[in-house]
Order: structure tokens, then C-alpha cells, then sequence
């Protein structure tokens, strides 16, 4: 196994771009928060906070600005990707809403109401010049992290792994819109493929290659994945670390289980297949390294084992519904 990532690590290594991922992490970003001053700073103080363990930049604070819009004074700039105001139920106004929107960013407006049981708020992010209103009963990550957090890093294509590099509460968040994004990428290469014979098998250590320019490609996107995740938890980025995440994408997640699984559904069905398996096994790369920094530990036997089924019935199912559409098209 050491011998196979030894040799994919080097087939791989003039793919990926260490640099773009160093840059990425430190590109400038800044949010503008504004309405009650005591939830402002509740917020900051919620963003900020990090385990003592944990790598978080000197210039985190000075991302987050405090403004009042009724009294801006232009501190526009490309580096503003959105406005958070917060207020109780029945603040604000329509002037205080004109000027949100005349800042020319999506603006988030957080209501902290005590009495309501759940967090509520649209199903997308809002626009640029756009107000979307959710509701929390507090403000702590179990409340954001259901759709404030990961519709802000959705206003934040470009800079996710610099804002969560700063900002500790977003980690999580910027960790599954990576996977996510590198998930569709693994799935579109793979599915454009037209070199298949047989499901080759996916991931970072693996054994013969049926498909080397594939393989190649994917696992580069792993790489990647993995670098940008680690540089999102305050990990300068470097190959080399990948072997220490090696557990999270070894046999344990049993992907040649999954490919002869898969490879013995519905065998005309290869691109259809190749792609369930890209997509599904970039997903558990990403959770599996997350789950590494998030917690300070690898996945359990018994963890990676529900992991590996929940991603196995989602490729399957993946896969049926994209023949079933192919064929209805033929």
C-alpha cells in the first residue's frame, strides 16, 4: 500500500499547484457587520473563537468590520463579500433597509428571537443589493451552521479556504463546500471520459489502474482537496502532509469493495458508474480529512465503516437515476 501512494503522490506531484493553495488561503476577504452593537460583538467573539491547538492568522479580527450604514463613510472595495446585520425582532426600518442594500452586497440579516424553536431563513443566499432575513434563537454555531454559515461561504466563491483559514466557526462549513465543489469536478471528469472498459478504481491508494489518465486526474483533485481542507484548518500546505491523512483514504474505506460492488451493476452503465464512484469517493476524502482536523484524530473502524455504506447507496443510487435518464433519452 505504502509503495502504491508513493508512486501516485509522484504521479501527481507535478499536477498539483502547492502555490495556488497557499495563495488561496490568504487572500483578502473582509465582512461588514453592523445593527446591535452587544450581537455584533457576540458574533465576532463566536467567529474568532478557536481551541487553543488551533492555527488562526493575526489578521483574523480585521476581516470583520464594524459599520453603520446609515452613516457609511464608502468603505467599499472588491474584498467586501457581504453585510451582516443583527438585530432583535422589530428593529431595523426601511431606512436602515435602503441603506443595506445600497452598500451593493448580499446582506444577511440575522433576527435573534429567544422564542422561536428552530432556525429559519430562505433557501439561497441572497444576491449583491439583495436583504435575506433568518431567524435564530441564539447565536451559536448549532444555530448558523444550518444555513447563515453555509450561505455566506456560498457569497464567497474564490476566498472559502481564506475565510475559514481566519475565521475557526466557518471551518466546518468551508470544509463541505470544498468537498462538495471537488466531488462535482471528480464526477464531471470522470463522467467525460471516454476511455472505460471497466469502473476503474477511485481514490488516493489503490492497486492496478484501469484508467491512468483518469486516475491521474482524480486523484489529483483529491490531492487538492485534502491541501485546500488542511490550509482551511490552518495547515500550510504541502504534499508531503498527505501522509498523515493516508488512513482516511486507505483499504479501511474499503473503495475496491465498493468498485467490484458497483462495476457489477448494471455493466453497459460505465461512465454512469465511473462518475457515482468519482463523486462518492471524493466525498468521503473531503469528510474523512475534515473529520481528521476537526477532531484531532482519524475516523473510528466503526465510523469510516457507516461512512463508506451511506456513500455506497448514494453512488448506487446516483448511478440508477443517470441511466435511467440515459436511457430514456436513447
Amino acid at each position: 500500500m505504502a509503495a502504491v501512494a508513493a508512486d501516485l503522490l509522484t504521479l501527481v506531484r507535478k499536477r498539483v499547484n502547492v502555490n495556488a493553495v497557499h495563495s488561496d488561503a490568504r487572500k483578502p476577504f473582509r465582512f461588514l457587520l453592523c445593527g446591535e452593537p452587544a450581537l455584533v460583538a457576540a458574533f465576532r467573539s463566536l467567529l474568532l473563537a478557536a481551541r487553543e491547538d488551533a492555527n488562526v492568522p493575526l489578521d483574523a479580527a480585521s476581516t470583520l468590520e464594524t459599520v453603520d450604514p446609515l452613516r457609511r463613510t464608502t468603505l467599499m472595495g472588491p474584498d467586501i463579500r457581504c453585510a451582516i446585520f443583527f438585530g432583535r425582532p422589530g428593529d431595523g426600518g426601511e431606512a436602515t433597509a435602503d441603506a443595506l442594500r445600497a452598500l451593493g452586497v448580499p446582506v444577511f440579516a440575522i433576527v435573534v428571537d429567544p422564542a422561536v424553536v428552530a432556525p429559519s431563513g430562505p433557501a439561497s443566499a441572497p444576491l449583491a443589493g439583495e436583504i435575506a432575513e433568518y431567524v435564530v434563537p441564539r447565536l451559536d454555531r448549532d444555530a448558523l451552521r444550518g444555513r447563515v454559515f453555509p450561505h455566506v461561504i456560498d457569497r464567497c466563491k474564490g476566498v472559502e479556504v481564506a475565510v475559514g483559514r481566519r475565521l475557526p466557526a466557518m471551518r466546518e462549513t468551508v470544509a463541505a463546500k470544498l468537498t462538495r465543489d471537488a466531488a462535482s469536478s471528480a464526477l464531471k471528469m470522470a463522467a467525460a471520459s471516454a476511455v472505460v472498459d471497466h469502473v476503474p478504481l477511485l481514490g488516493i491508494v489503490l492497486g492496478a489502474v484501469a484508467s491512468a489518465g483518469d486516475m491521474v486526474a482524480i486523484t489529483g483533485i483529491q490531492i487538492v482537496l485534502m491541501l485546500q481542507i488542511g490550509a482551511t484548518y490552518g495547515k500550510d500546505p504541502d504534499v508531503q502532509r498527505i501522509w498523515e491523512l493516508l488512513p482516511v483514504v486507505g483499504g479501511g474505506l474499503g473503495w475496491r469493495a465498493l468498485s467490484r460492488e458497483i462495476s457489477g451493476f448494471i455493466p453497459v452503465a460505465g461512465v454512469a458508474i465511473k462518475g457515482a464512484i468519482a463523486y462518492a469517493g471524493t466525498i468521503v476524502v473531503g469528510e474523512g480529512v475534515g473529520f481528521f482536523y476537526e477532531h484531532g484524530r482519524h475516523m473510528t473502524a466503526a465510523q469510516a465503516g457507516v461512512l463508506y455504506e451511506e456513500k455506497k447507496r448514494a453512488a448506487l443510487t446516483f448511478a440508477r437515476d443517470l441511466v435511467t435518464r440515459l436511457r430514456s433519452k436513447s
